[in-house]
């Protein structure tokens, strides 16, 4: 494995996210990047179920879910490649928000720079959907990048 710190691009599969990758290959050609797809498992949920008919149901929904977040990431990390990066797919699944989860693999990897793309949620939606950018910018110690919506929509 590399010593160089990877660069951690959180993707989701939006033209957001697809426009980071861009970003990452545009600014540091041939960087090393963890594409990272933080995903919460259903188990949260199942725990308060415990007994009921539909836990195996949505045991077998979460383990779907998995499959589909690993293909994400495996996605996200082709694209990165192609964009001339050297990439390495990656899932998170914790009961911590996304945002929480994209600080903690950070750490974990040690990376160098956090990117992400902005949704560009104003307003009532940035407050009821909330902002993953601003909650990682906001408990990062990492440096951060934040591509903006338009990035997305120019390209």
């Amino acid at each position: 494995m590399s010593t160089v710190t990877p660069i951690l691009i959180a993707y989701d599969g939006s033209p957001n996210a697809r426009a980071a990758i861009d970003t990452v290959a545009e600014m540091f050609p041939g960087a090393r990047a963890v594409v990272l797809y933080a995903r919460q498992p259903l188990e949260g949920l199942a725990a308060h179920l415990e007994g009921h008919p539909a836990v195996e149901q949505l045991r077998g929904l979460d383990a779907s879910t998995l499959d589909a977040s690993e293909r994400l990431a495996t996605e996200g990390a082709a694209l990165a490649e192609r964009a001339g990066l050297t990439a390495e797919p990656r899932v998170a699944s914790t009961m911590a928000t996304p945002a929480e989860a994209i600080v903690q693999t950070a750490e974990d990897d040690d990376a160098q720079l956090i990117v992400l793309g902005s949704h560009g949620r104003t307003g009532l939606k940035a407050a009821l959907l909330g902002s993953t950018s601003i909650k990682v910018l906001h408990h990062t110690r990492r440096p951060t990048l934040v591509i903006p919506a338009t990035a997305a929509e120019a390209g």
